[in-house]
Order: C-alpha cells, then structure tokens, then sequence
C-alpha cells in the first residue's frame, strides 16, 4: 500500500502543535502562570471568561488557593495581573484541545478510507493513548499546587514535560517511518551508541523539569564553578539529610547534576559523530550526526547563559526550545541508523 502524502502531513502538523504547546507550557511556567485556573472541565474552560463580572469571579475563586494566599496577595496582584498570568495557561490547555481534534478527526477519516496500513494504526492508537495520558499529566500536575504550597510538585512537572517530549519524539518517529518507507541494514555500533545518548538526553531533560519546578536556576548563576568557586558547593550536602533526596528534592543538588550532566550529553553527541566518521553513511545519516553536533553546543551555551543572567524569559524559553530541536535530531539520527 502507497502512503498517502496527506497521513504524513498529518502528523507533522501534529509534531508541530506539539512543539507550539511545549513553548508555551514553558512560557506558563516561566510567566508562573501554570495555577490561575483552578479547575479542569473538558468544555467549559475552552473559552475564557466572556464578561467582567465571570473574570471577578474567576478571580475571586483563585484567591481561595494557596498562590494567591501565600504569594501574590503580598504583590497588589489585581485583576488585570490575573488576566495575564490566566491567558497563558488557559492558551496552554486551549492547544492542547486543539491537538486532540487534529489528531481525532483525520484519524478517523483516514480510518474509512482505509488510508493507513495495520502497522500505522497499532502506532496511531498508542499515539492516541499518550495524548490522553498528557491531559491527564497536565492535571495532576496543576493539582500539586492546589492544596498546601503555592507551586507544583517539580515531579509532577518533570513528568509531564518528558512526556510531551517523549510523545513529541514518537509522533516524529511514526512520521519518519513513513516518509523513509525503504528498508536498510541498520548501523548496529551507531545504532547502540545513538539510543544511549538519546537515553542520557532524556535524563537531562528530566532534570531540566526539577531545575524547572524547583527555581533551581536562580542560584549558583556561576560557571564553570558553582558559588564561591566551589565544583560541588557545600549546600548541596546541607539542604537535604542525604545525597539520594539532594540531588531529587535539593535546589542545589538538582541544578549540581543538570549542569554536570550537560556534559555528559555533549561528550556522548561528539562520541557519536567522532565514531560516525568510521563508516560510510548517507545523506541523512551523515546530516543528522552533524545537526546534532550543532544543536548540543548551542543548547550548551544556551544553558551557560540561562544560568549567568538568572533565567530571564526569554533565555529560559529559547533553552527548552533548543531542548526540543536536540531531541528532534536525536530522534531523527536514530531513526535513520535504525531503519
């Protein structure tokens, strides 16, 4: 059976929704826009409030929650203040709609025209499972932060960005199964190497969730060294009891391993292409090693300066775009040694 150029198109554009709810789940994060709609209904939130008097009551009930009780009460936080921090997650959860009717309705379309082969639909249902699993991740990350403390469990949160990223990559990858239908000897030795890297980027970008959840990035803003000019800062060992719950729950500790581990993610990348320069590739093996290349020294330096300037907007959000481009390069460098 001949794919169909439109099935292709189709989850590209699902890729590409993908990374746009990314940006702006980073921009909710980043904005501390992420508690500013209390609830969760399928229907109801899908617009904001239409009137004057539905946004006093929105905002009325976010004042019940501890956000407002323990931080933003103490800003003069007014109604045009919640309008803003409101508009980003509500964005937030409107693309994520977005995606799932994209998703569903050419699904079902190509489903009776009998436009997609059993294998691609064994991966469209997963597909579809995932997206599902992501909402229900989105919530029960939001509803951390809705009892006790005025924030998000940073392992809700790491959660729940790895796994958009995850179900980004795979999205990516059914695509490329059908745009690269030939099927080749794969290069077993680069093969091996390219899924371990892909597994250490995946534990940096968990990591970047907890840096992310906790604010571990507003301290230790020093590089090469940490504080004081110290490699392993004395901190990391006086927040928590142990190193176990240091370097998961410690400001300190978690920022410690994101910024060690970054080179562990550099000096596996140029393992690979330094060990891809053995054997004879083509073109898209040959261009995807190099993207790669490009892509984790700039997410490096990317990081250096999110760090050095105390995490502006602007700068945080272009280090977890670049995160996304990284592993959109992994995932296609993978796919091309592995098929």
């Amino acid at each position: 059976m001949k794919t169909n150029k439109s099935v292709i198109y189709w989850l590209l554009s699902g890729c590409i929704l993908l990374f746009i709810m990314v940006t702006v789940g980073g921009i909710t994060r980043l904005t501390n826009s992420g508690l500013s709609m209390t609830d969760w209904h399928l229907i109801n939130d899908t617009f904001p409030p239409m009137s004057e008097e539905k946004w006093v009551e929105a905002f009325e009930e976010y004042k019940k929650y501890p956000e407002y009780q323990k931080v933003n009460q103490y800003k003069d936080f007014q109604l045009d203040d919640y309008k803003f921090i409101f508009f980003w997650e509500w964005f937030h959860r409107f693309i994520g709609r977005i995606i799932g009717v994209v998703f569903i309705i050419p699904f079902v379309y190509f489903l009776i025209k009998k436009q997609l082969d059993h294998e691609t639909i064994k991966k469209c249902f997963i597909l579809l499972g995932m997206g599902a699993f992501q909402g229900f991740l989105g919530w029960f990350m939001v509803a951390s932060g809705l009892k006790d403390m005025p924030d998000v469990s940073h392992f809700r949160l790491a959660i729940h960005l790895t796994f958009a990223f995850i179900t980004f990559a795979y999205t990516l990858w059914v695509a490329l199964d059908l745009i690269y239908p030939e099927r080749k000897l794969p290069v077993l030795e680069l093969r091996k190497i390219a899924r371990i890297a892909l597994v250490i980027l995946i534990i940096q970008i968990i990591y970047g969730g907890f840096v992310a959840g906790l604010n571990a990035g507003l301290i230790h803003n020093h590089w090469p060294l940490m504080s004081d000019g110290q490699f392993f800062h004395e901190s990391i060992r006086l927040e928590k009891s142990n190193l176990l719950l240091a370097f998961t729950e410690g400001k300190s500790g978690v920022q410690f391993i994101h910024r060690t581990f970054a080179y562990v993610v550099v000096g596996m990348i140029i393992f690979l292409f330094i060990k891809s320069r053995k054997f004879v590739l083509d073109k898209t093996q040959d261009n995807g090693v190099k993207t790669l290349l490009v892509f984790v020294f700039i997410q490096f330096l990317l990081g250096i300066f999110t760090l050095l300037f105390h995490v502006p907007l602007w700068l945080g959000l272009a280090h977890q775009i670049m995160a996304f481009f990284l592993l959109t390069a992994m995932t296609f460098t993978l796919h091309r040694f592995s098929k």
